[in-house]
């Protein structure tokens, strides 16, 4: 496997699915020295074992930037077992998991225990470091306990973007249908959720963040979605600077539109693949079109975080 390098800085947004952070990283990804690499945590299994489509429209196996880098990580041999390390983080990262991790953090040890395959992740950012030299990689892979796994690894230096939506807009979202466009054969669509889930990992997930990454610490932003997708300028550019990239050559068009160019990201939502001049706009449907009954059930789950984040009640 490649020598890690000194350090590299990785932005890692995190938060809960649904959130509009593929959007945010594929922005962020615009700016000159990031680079966005999506769900990085997904690379195993939707990536070399079911070759989905990367951001730049070419099969996994066929983008010539990610077959450099796995060439580069494990030096001209296939990757140790996709399967074996797919699994092992889907273990890992379970939610079922949290109360140990946060109780081993409290004794001083890794929250997430060490394991071997840890080599075999840290040699993808470090190849990615080597042969594309970004100043910073954008990994919205989300959870938090990836970002745990990611904070201890050699040669990265880790910077956190929290973000948070309001939950009932989130578990709307949750249930929408949404095809996934990772494949040309293929109208798979995106995972569902019932109301409980998605309720229970917004709580979860986002108090975590918090605990874990604090903004005091300095290199940790937190943003609503609701105020990105107001002011995305504002926001791209505020996040930039806890970076030190340069926002001068800006790809915003105006306040609210960008001009997006092709990426490299391996997972995500399917805006991901999108292309051209973009604007973004409030998505406000789940106020018209979530029944009153399922507002209320997301209310009550999520009734200790609504106004801690600064939402309504009410909604």
């Amino acid at each position: 496997m490649s020598t890690h390098p000194a350090s590299t800085k990785v932005l890692f947004v995190a938060g809960t699915g649904r959130s509009g952070t593929t959007i945010l990283s594929t922005i962020l990804g615009q700016l000159p020295g990031a680079m966005a690499v999506g769900e990085l945590r997904y690379v195993w299994e939707r990536g070399f074992l079911e070759d989905h489509r990367c951001g730049c429209g070419l099969p996994f196996s066929q983008c010539p930037v990610w077959r450099a880098v796995v060439d580069r990580a494990y030096q001209g041999a296939p990757p140790p077992d996709p399967l074996a390390v797919s699994q092992d983080l889907l273990s890992r990262l379970r939610m079922m998991r949290i109360p140990s991790m946060v109780l081993r953090q409290l004794r001083g040890r890794p929250a997430v225990p060490p394991h071997p395959n840890d080599d075999t992740i840290a040699a993808l950012y470090s190849a990615l470091s080597e042969l594309e030299h970004p100043a910073v990689i954008v990994d919205s892979s989300k959870l938090p306990p990836y970002g745990k796994i990611l904070e201890r690894l050699p040669g990265i230096e880790l910077y956190v973007v929290h973000v948070v939506r309001d939950p009932r807009a989130n578990a709307f979202s949750w249930r929408r249908v949404k095809v996934t466009g990772d494949r040309d054969d293929d109208d798979a669509t995106m995972e569902r959720l019932e109301l409980w889930r998605s309720s229970a990992m917004w709580v979860v997930w986002n108090y975590l963040v918090e605990f874990w990454w604090p903004v005091k610490r300095g290199r940790t932003v937190r943003i609503r979605y609701e105020d990105f997708v107001d002011r995305p300028r504002e926001t791209v550019e505020r996040i930039a600077q806890l970076l030190d990239l340069d926002t001068s050559p800006t790809p915003f068009v105006d306040e609210r539109s960008v001009r997006m160019q092709p990426t490299h990201t391996v997972a995500g939502n399917p805006n991901r693949h999108d292309r051209g001049l973009v604007t973004l706009r409030p998505d406000e449907e789940w106020r018209r079109a979530m029944p009153v009954l399922q507002r209320a059930v997301v209310s009550l789950f999520t009734l200790p975080g609504l106004r801690h984040f600064g939402y309504s009640v009410r909604g």
